[in-house]
């Protein structure tokens, strides 16, 4: 294949049922939702596979059956020896990204992820704040918009997802006039979302305080593939710095299509997107010609994949 970029989606792309193929299949999945079981204190398992799905849409739950499933489908592909030149996640997935770049382990990465999600649950709970999509304005008008709207409250962009879509997040008034206002502006949609809170914005300054100690004595080794990170849309190899920008991510905005179009400047036009969901898909096909984009979140995926694979090696 030619320059290929390994990208791994974040919160929003679960589903009740989702990795049970895997699990059923293999008994290396198996292990690692034992592993997880005994690193969260819970049966992730039994909340992926069965539910309900208000459950699994409880970010304590969402982050960790998320991660857990990305890394089991990565743990598929790498049978095929396939060196990514790049990886990239979105927000959450920047986690699975660093594990199969080799800078966390699957245990560390997880143990993070746990406490990740766990304190950004409660700060959902303690500030109470929502987020909204955005189509169709510049990142300029973006901004004027978000600058216009604080004087209800916190409001900032949360996601850069694509050319045309953005997402704002903070202070539940301050969100609703950033709607209102990016309609006045001409943006081709603007909606309220559905979320647990205001994530990557202020109202999660008690997470990344707290969040910043834990993260001191997690392990961290130097990638061995670089990760283009959402704080900078650069890539990072160096433990230090990964350090950092992790932290920072909890209330910066995720700079994906920035990201992503750094990678497609460095020639990169294969992108498979590693997880439940198609999302980030759907991103890349909306700003970007000329590039190939497959999914793996199924067992049959995975099998088209080697197809696909064995081809272009012919």
């Amino acid at each position: 294949m030619d320059k290929i970029a390994f990208l791994f989606p974040g919160q929003g792309a679960q589903y009740v049922g989702m990795g049970k193929d895997l699990h059923d299949s293999d008994s290396k999945v198996k292990e690692l939702y034992s592993t997880a079981e005994e690193i969260l204190g819970f049966d992730l398992a039994k909340v992926c596979f069965e539910g309900p799905e208000e459950l699994l849409l409880q970010t304590k739950y969402t982050q960790p059956a998320i991660f857990l499933q990305s890394i089991a489908l990565w743990k598929f592909l790498s049978d095929e020896k396939i060196k990514p030149a790049f990886a990239a996640g979105h927000s959450l997935g920047e986690y699975s990204a660093l594990v199969v770049a080799g800078a966390l382990s699957f245990e560390d990465g997880l143990e993070a992820v746990k406490n990740r999600s766990s304190l950004m649950q409660e700060a959902c709970e303690k500030n109470k704040g929502t987020m909204a999509a955005i189509v169709g304005l510049s990142e300029k008008d973006i901004l004027s918009v978000c600058k216009e709207a604080s004087i209800y409250g916190i409001v900032q962009p949360a996601n850069f997802n694509s050319a045309e879509q953005v997402a704002i997040s903070g202070e539940k008034r301050a969100v609703e006039k950033g709607v209102e206002l990016a309609k006045q502006r001409g943006a081709k949609r603007a909606i309220l979302l559905e979320v647990g809170g205001a994530f990557h914005s202020e109202l999660m300054s008690d997470a990344q305080e707290r969040f910043q100690k834990i993260i001191e004595g997690l392990v961290v080794n130097k990638a061995m593939v670089p990760v283009v990170a959402n704080v900078t849309a650069e890539p990072v190899t160096e433990p230090s710095q990964i350090r950092e920008l992790l932290v920072e991510q909890i209330t910066s905005p995720v700079l994906w299509y920035q990201s992503v179009k750094w990678m497609y400047d460095q020639g990169v036009r294969d992108f498979v997107e590693i997880g439940p969901g198609r999302v980030l898909q759907g991103l890349l096909r909306r700003s970007f010609k000329e590039i190939r984009t497959f999914g793996v979140d199924k067992l049959s995926d995975l099998e088209k994949f080697r197809e696909l694979v064995t081809v272009k090696a012919t």
